[in-house]
């Protein structure tokens, strides 16, 4: 049974199109839309322009973005704020992932199956690309057509997200961990910071953009929290059982880098099985709101199934 059946069976109510569509509907509004919204090649600083839709565009899943939209048709937010959030969220991560892969921090030559951007161009133009991408993002973001103080909001949540109790916060622990232990619990506080902050508020953004009441909210938390982990235990499921080809960037990096990971730690069929139970978590945390939500849901369950049961 593929993903899409196995969640629109537990929704209740299938959505109008199969799941397939409805990604391939958004990525390709999204990546219009991104296109629009960076700085052309053509103007100067031509280098840095070049540089940074090279780190936007190259491909990637876009599962950031799809939350956003997903969590926002849960709230019946309008497309034209869901765009400027989906695009902030993704040049942060974008931003995020040009620093990642540099020498001075995780040293890597692959990234969505081309040359990481300091390769590509040169370790000086990667660390500019990622701070302007970091600017854009709030430049968007500041620009959402909502009213000032939602704007403000919006922008402050992003702001947590992407700090030092979030993503930035996240990273520096995982930095300073290499050749340590760590026990799992410690390695659940880092990933819920490095990788759990943004794709929580992927959710909790996209729904802020429509109308949802308090209880709903929470569930939504509750929802994004448990997605936001698991998508970091499948990564390194797949860091240490996939290959380079299949996922776009370097296997065994982890491995390599004596970096403490659910594998490392709990090992592969018990990381598995964690995963699982989140992604049961996260369904339950939707089916609380009772059945008349379940057909706003849908799509949410089914990114959830998409994080989990993901092969690359």
């Amino acid at each position: 049974m593929s993903v899409a059946s196995l969640s629109e069976r537990a929704a209740g109510a299938p959505p109008a199109a199969p799941l397939s569509d409805w990604i391939a509907a958004r990525q390709a509004h999204f990546e219009q839309f991104i296109q629009a919204r960076l700085p052309l090649p053509e103007r100067e600083p031509r280098r840095l322009h070049e540089a940074m839709r090279y780190a936007v565009l190259n491909g990637g899943k876009r599962v950031r973005p799809l939350l956003v939209y997903a969590a926002g048709e849960f709230g019946a937010a309008a497309e034209a704020v869901l765009d400027p959030i989906a695009a902030a969220i993704e040049f942060v991560h974008a931003y995020s992932l040009v620093h990642d892969d540099m020498p001075c921090m995780d040293d890597d030559v692959l990234r969505r199956g081309k040359p990481t951007v300091h390769v590509a161009f040169d370790e000086a133009t990667a660390m500019l690309t990622g701070d302007a991408l970091q600017a854009e993002a709030f430049g968007i973001l500041a620009g959402a057509p909502v009213p000032p103080e939602a704007c403000v909001a919006l922008v402050r949540e992003l702001a947590q997200a992407a700090g030092t109790l979030g993503m930035c916060g996240g990273k520096a622990i995982d930095l300073a961990a290499v050749g340590r232990s760590m026990s799992a619990a410690q390695l659940e506080t880092m990933h819920r910071m490095k990788t759990g902050a943004l794709l929580r508020a992927s959710v909790t953004m996209g729904a802020a953009a429509g109308r949802v009441t308090p209880a709903e909210r929470a569930a939504l938390e509750r929802y994004a929290d448990a997605v936001g982990l698991a998508f970091q235990i499948v990564d390194d499921v797949l860091d240490a059982s996939a290959t380079s080809a299949e996922l776009g960037k370097t296997a065994g990096k982890d491995l390599q880098q004596s970096k403490p990971t659910y594998v490392s730690v709990l090992g592969t069929e018990a990381a598995r099985r964690w995963a699982e139970r989140l992604r049961a978590e996260a369904h339950d945390a939707l089916s609380a709101l009772g059945a008349e939500a379940q057909p706003r849901t849908a799509r949410l369950r089914q990114l959830a199934d998409l994080i989990v049961q993901r092969r690359s």
